[in-house]
């Protein structure tokens, strides 16, 4: 599937508006997060979600367990200026007093909210606040005493049965989300699952783990989904900062052509011709940060990106590179070559190459 033909390929869904998000109905995939400090730490709490949104977050879940609970959120809403979802568990007073403290979307499993009457009652907050419901399930929200285990199937069942219990207090504002923490069995539910309704679908595997192994097969798991035009909204559940949850889910609306990133960094793994005296991971580094600090929002603005290479030597670094917009390959003695669309344009030292690049950068963009 091509760059520019996936966004035209992806599933119909319906639309839902969380605080000025879209979700779904044609909408861009957005990328979610969730805080990991104590609610009550209101002060903790916005600096974080205001970094996380400086990186690209655009909704921000937040878990609300008591009254006090509520009241932090409250508080929280009113300082920050991205949408927030309350993450609601068994007390249905809890979701709708989280409603009325402003939360621009709820999370909930209707199935231990408690009975019909008190799920109407959380519709009625919602409707008349137009604060739409996300309905989370996986394995262990599963009903045992009907389900056997956390097969696709079974999620799906039990997705579906959470729908009609809203969809028959006459709500319709939903967004489903079935995670499991084996690829496999997320990707076939949410396959079976998102070719019986058109609710959009939230997706990510749950308990992912941290580091490398999370981002392999989160990647393959939401990259595999989002290929066949499945996912509205999504997050890589990682154990650690959840900074890096964002930067991780943007790469992978990236890589697949679902985003445009402002700046594109493409580097080889280096080999042998690489001159021992070059550092080239160091140099791409400063070069990425460099660029999106510099160039990042004008382009963002734009919705251009600006390819710029990074490579090892002369003899393949600008044939290779040569789509790139910018570049610098490696070259002896501390030099390098710098090239643009695979035309070499003069032999520097490495020392002057970054502002070098970035002056080239500011006619190019100029141009």
């Amino acid at each position: 599937m091509h760059e520019e033909t996936l966004s035209e390929f992806r599933r119909k869904s319906r639309s839902v508006n969380a605080g000025g998000l879209f979700i779904g109905g044609g909408a861009p995939v957005s990328v979610q997060t969730m805080t990991n400090i104590p609610i009550d730490d209101v002060g903790a709490n916005t600096t974080m979600i205001a970094r996380l949104k400086s990186l690209g977050a655009e909704l921000v879940r937040l878990a609300v367990r008591n009254e006090d609970s509520v009241k932090a959120f409250r508080e929280i809403r009113r300082a920050v200026d991205i949408p927030i979802c309350a993450d609601i568990h068994f007390d249905y007073r809890l979701a709708i007093k989280s409603i009325e403290a402003g939360a621009d979307k709820i999370r909930i499993n209707p199935g231990n909210i408690g009975s019909e009457s008190r799920v109407k009652e959380v519709v009625r907050a919602a409707r008349e606040r137009g604060v739409p419901i996300r309905i989370g399930v996986n394995g262990g929200s599963i009903d045992r005493n009907r389900f056997s285990g956390p097969t696709p199937e079974n999620l799906v069942e039990s997705a579906l049965e959470h729908v009609r219990i809203l969809e028959d207090a006459g709500f319709y504002d939903i967004v489903v989300s079935i995670k499991a923490s084996d690829l496999r069995e997320m990707i076939e539910a949410n396959r079976i699952f998102s070719g019986k309704t058109e609710y959009p679908v939230h997706v990510g595997l749950t308990e992912a783990g941290y580091g490398q192994a999370c981002l392999v097969s989160s990647s393959i798991a939401i990259g595999h989904l989002l290929l066949q035009g499945i996912g509205d909204t999504i997050r890589v559940s990682m154990t650690g900062d959840p900074a890096d949850e964002i930067l991780a889910g943007i790469e992978i609306l990236n890589s697949l052509g679902l985003r445009k990133a402002p700046v594109r960094i493409i580097s080889c793994p280096t080999c042998g011709r690489t001159d021992p005296s070059l550092d080239l991971l160091m140099l791409a580094k400063r070069i990425d940060r460099e660029f999106n600090e510099r160039f990042g929002p004008i382009l963002r603005e734009r919705g251009q990106t600006l390819k710029v290479a990074v490579m090892g030597c002369e003899v393949n670094g600008p044939g290779e590179a040569s789509d790139a917009d910018l570049g610098l390959a490696g070259g002896r003695n501390g030099s390098v070559v710098v090239f643009s669309s695979g035309r070499k344009i003069k032999k520097i030292d490495v020392e002057e190459a970054v502002e070098y690049l970035l002056c080239m950068a500011e006619e190019y963009i100029k141009a």
